[in-house]
């Protein structure tokens, strides 16, 4: 649609919504005009001015914060393709204002939307760093694992730091499936104990593991079946490494060893050995055979007696109770949150028990800790189902009002 600026103008005023969205349509229109539609009244004409290459980017900033999400939706995918496009040195204030955009969308309420800008800059390299620093951040995993696996632009001390900090295994399966994962990094994913991350890790061929780190894992891995195959598919494999995967893997999977090619002829033999004597043992009972878990857990008397201490030392915080979290350590969790708030332990325990993801982000709450340890609380600890779980808003915020908080606890009696 080519008119002259006048004609447009008086259209676009035009109580005919069709007319209205002609305009938002057109692709040759006057900038301006675009701009007055940005805030038209029919959410229909809004999208088209958001998914419309020709609008202008000072109007992108009015419809990041449009009530509609289809409206917010279609600008996140227009937006965050059209940025890694645009050189550094762009001329104007295109550049600034997409940023801008797309530093908005990046806290948008709506996981979908956020989702859709990780999906499109997950390869980009002409972004800015914090935008897919915080989105490889967000406690949704759809949202995070793009970048974390894909964006070129995070350093191997975001990707320790977020491993440190991940409230999910999905988050740190993504980075163990980063090309050419650093070795530093690999270190501390198998740190962490996470079984499925640690065996991404294993089945990525490109990424670097040590041979100390190796045997960290391999000191463990003879109760833990998930990692037996990509034990076994491991390239580069030491040839101590190999003896001793020989020694606990299942006879489908070693014969799949022997048949290896990049083992010295020597090694081979050892290892035949090795399948050889245990094919003669006399096969012994699962639990003489396994190594036995590690009881990490604490009792009701030693985690109340704990958690009095490390408040009254101030250690008590995020970190000591995700980590009680990861261990499944439900009677210092619950401790945790019952001091730190100043809630009474049944009524902790009856949130937990009853799967409530309002209630247990509401005691999380008011023991001051994060939103992070709230979902981690629901999730590993309380087992809430995951469509009655309360997650993140922008990604790290809690999703109540400080009223809808504290009425959440006033039905718990607080």
């Amino acid at each position: 649609m080519s008119m002259d600026y006048e004609s447009a103008k008086a259209l676009a005023t035009s109580k005919d919504a069709a007319v209205r969205l002609a305009l938002a349509q057109s692709q040759d229109m006057q900038p301006e005009i675009l701009y007055f539609l940005a805030v038209d009244e029919e959410a229909d004409v809004r999208r088209a001015i958001a998914a419309n290459l020709a609008t202008p980017a000072q109007a992108h900033l009015i419809l990041a914060n449009d009530s509609d999400e289809e409206v917010r939706a279609s600008l996140a995918d227009k937006v965050a393709h059209l940025l890694p496009e645009m050189p550094a040195d762009e001329v104007g204030k295109a550049r600034e204002y997409a940023i801008q955009t797309v530093e908005m969308l990046a806290r948008d309420e709506l996981t979908r939307i956020r989702a859709t800008l990780s999906e499109a800059l997950k390869s980009a390299v002409n972004v800015p760093h914090h935008v897919v620093k915080q989105l490889a951040q967000d406690v949704e995993l759809i949202v995070s694992a793009p970048v974390l696996e894909f964006s070129p632009l995070l350093t191997d001390e975001d990707l320790r730091e977020i491993v440190a900090g991940a409230a999910q295994s999905g988050a740190l399966s993504a980075i163990a499936r980063r090309i050419g994962l650093s070795a530093g990094v690999a270190d501390s994913i198998v740190a962490t104990r996470d079984v499925s991350a640690v065996a991404a890790l294993l089945a990525n061929d490109s990424a670097q593991i040590r041979e100390e780190t190796l045997d960290l894992i391999l000191d463990a891995a003879p109760s833990v079946e998930a990692w037996h195959e990509p034990l076994v598919q491991r390239p580069n494999l030491p040839v101590m490494a190999a003896k001793r995967i020989a020694g606990f893997v299942a006879e489908s999977l070693l014969a799949r060893l022997a048949a290896r090619t990049d083992l010295p002829e020597a090694a081979l033999a050892e290892i035949t050995a090795v399948v050889n004597q245990r094919l003669e043992l006399d096969e012994k009972p699962a639990v003489d055979r396994r190594a036995a878990p590690r009881d990490e857990t604490t009792s009701p008397s030693e985690a109340e007696a704990l958690v009095k201490r490390l408040i009254k030392e101030g250690k008590l915080d995020n970190d000591r109770v995700q980590d009680a979290i990861e261990r499944s350590d439900r009677h210092f969790v619950l401790q945790a949150i019952a001091q730190a708030g100043k809630s009474p332990i049944q009524a902790v325990t009856r949130a937990f028990e009853s799967k409530n993801g309002r209630l247990i982000t509401a005691l999380v709450w008011r023991a001051k800790f994060s939103m992070r340890t709230a979902v981690m609380a629901q999730r590993d600890i309380a087992k809430v189902p995951p469509k009655s779980m309360l997650n993140a808003r922008n990604g790290t915020d809690y999703p109540l009002s400080k009223a809808e908080l504290e009425d959440q606890l006033r039905i718990l009696g607080l």
